[in-house]
């Protein structure tokens, strides 16, 4: 018996999608099965049409990755949420995603599961922090049970050291392989203590 991993996110140019696929790959390296989801893109053609790599993703992902349903929530034992930074937040298009998952809240789907999230701003220090904690703040009213990476790798000292969850600054272009190998580690994480949640023998 294996455990079942959602990795749910939204990207624009593309960076979160990159975290997301580390994530997942994580998880199956540690034996979850996965779902890779994307949620769908919310902003105005012109608004994409303005950034030429914003356009580029949003058509190279079109049919390359499944959009996200309410079923991927009901349907996992744990939960990797990841969104670029909007102001120090989460961006519209996941919230709009999680926004609608009240009937599952009042069902307990979601509870006693373990979740965790990623993100990208930027800059360092532009507001990825407070977007993983504004994440963060729904699995405390999912009931879930949150799993940040914490110091407990070294590959989060070498990814800038970011305890909440991977995080990059797109400033620096694509996440390089010291941060996609911290994400890797957060997706096995998540698995490991999904399993040990479930009562799963644990490699």
């Amino acid at each position: 018996m294996s455990v079942k991993v959602a990795v749910i996110y939204y990207s624009a140019t593309g960076n979160v999608h990159q975290l997301a696929q580390a994530v997942a790959e994580g998880a199956e390296k540690a034996g979850a099965e996965v779902r890779l989801r994307r949620v769908p893109e919310l902003a105005p053609d012109a608004a994409i049409d303005s950034n030429p790599a914003w356009r580029a993703h949003v058509d190279a992902t079109a049919d390359a990755v499944e959009v996200a349903t309410l079923d991927d929530l009901e349907w996992a034992d744990a939960y990797a949420l990841g969104s670029p930074t909007r102001f120090g937040n989460v961006a519209a298009q996941l919230k709009q995603y999680i926004d609608t998952s009240g009937g599952l809240w009042n069902q307990g789907v979601m509870a006693d599961k373990p979740a965790t999230a990623f993100t990208s701003a930027y800059n360092t220090h532009g507001g990825n922090e407070s977007t993983l904690l504004a994440l963060y703040n729904t699995f405390h009213h999912w009931g879930s049970v949150i799993v940040s990476p914490g110091f407990t790798d070294p590959t989060v000292y070498a990814a800038g050291g970011n305890p909440y969850g991977t995080a990059h600054p797109g400033a620096n272009g694509a996440p390089e392989e010291k941060v996609l190998a911290a994400a890797r580690y957060q997706g096995a994480r998540l698995t490991t203590i999904a399993k040990r949640l479930k009562g799963l023998a644990v490699d």
